[in-house]
């Protein structure tokens, strides 16, 4: 894996044309494009843009129902050739089974990596204890979800790099492991209330780390990538 594809930009924009611009503008400095609400702005379509310019795709839309039009959504997922894609562990055991094996069914000759979101970013302890009533620390709830996950067959978890430690004691060194909540110390904080930079992060055990507006909102944003792939490079 080169250095560049462990960083994953979230393509948080509202049309394909400038999509495909950060694209073109960072290829030499980030691999892998996520996208969420603009896959709902263009479909399809998007994805294969993206890749034809060069990029690979985590598809980012947290595949949340019951296990059969879960394993739908993968199968669709795969047949666009994205490089990942993800599903809430909170659908449960047999939800993430489900994708797990339709993936694995598909015949793909490239599958992708199936991801399950343990905790939120934006979810805190109190946010979890009083909103969501989930007893226990926002470590404990993530290490049984990642366990889960695994036990269903997924490839690995979207967590707080917070948590990478106890996930790899958990779940192993093969495990995939993305985080969000990446903000170099010389960026703002945001709405993340788990983060870490990305150095940090890497040295931790991350393996991909999912970037927005540290590169998207930087004055140069190609400049900003390079920063970050230096700092993790070394």
């Amino acid at each position: 894996m080169e250095p560049k594809d462990k960083i994953i930009l979230a393509l948080d924009v509202d049309s394909a044309e400038k999509a495909k611009a950060l694209v073109a503008e960072l290829h030499d400095y980030v691999g892998v494009y996520k996208i969420n609400s603009l896959f709902n702005e263009e479909g399809p379509s998007i994805v294969k843009e993206i890749q034809d310019n060069g990029g690979k795709v985590f598809l980012d839309l947290k595949y949340h129902d019951i296990p059969n039009t879960v394993a739908n959504y993968a199968k669709a997922a795969t047949k666009m050739g994205v490089f990942m894609f993800n599903v809430h562990a909170g659908g449960g055991f047999e939800m993430m089974k489900a994708a797990a094996d339709a993936v694995k069914e598909s015949g793909a000759e490239k599958k992708p990596i199936v991801l399950a979101v343990t905790v939120l970013t934006s979810i805190d302890q109190k946010a979890l204890n009083e909103e969501l009533k989930v007893s226990g620390s926002v470590e404990e709830q993530v290490n049984h979800l990642a366990k889960l996950a695994k036990k269903a067959g997924m490839d690995g978890v979207v967590c707080s790099p917070k948590e990478i430690p106890i996930i790899r004691e958990a779940c192993g060194k093969d495990f995939v492991i993305v985080t969000p909540g990446i903000r170099p110390a010389w960026s703002e904080k945001g709405d993340q209330k788990r983060i870490t930079t990305p150095k940090d992060a890497v040295d931790a055990g991350s393996d991909y780390l999912v970037i927005g507006r540290p590169i998207s909102g930087a004055e140069n944003r190609a400049e900003a990538a390079k920063k970050i792939l230096e700092e993790i490079s070394s």
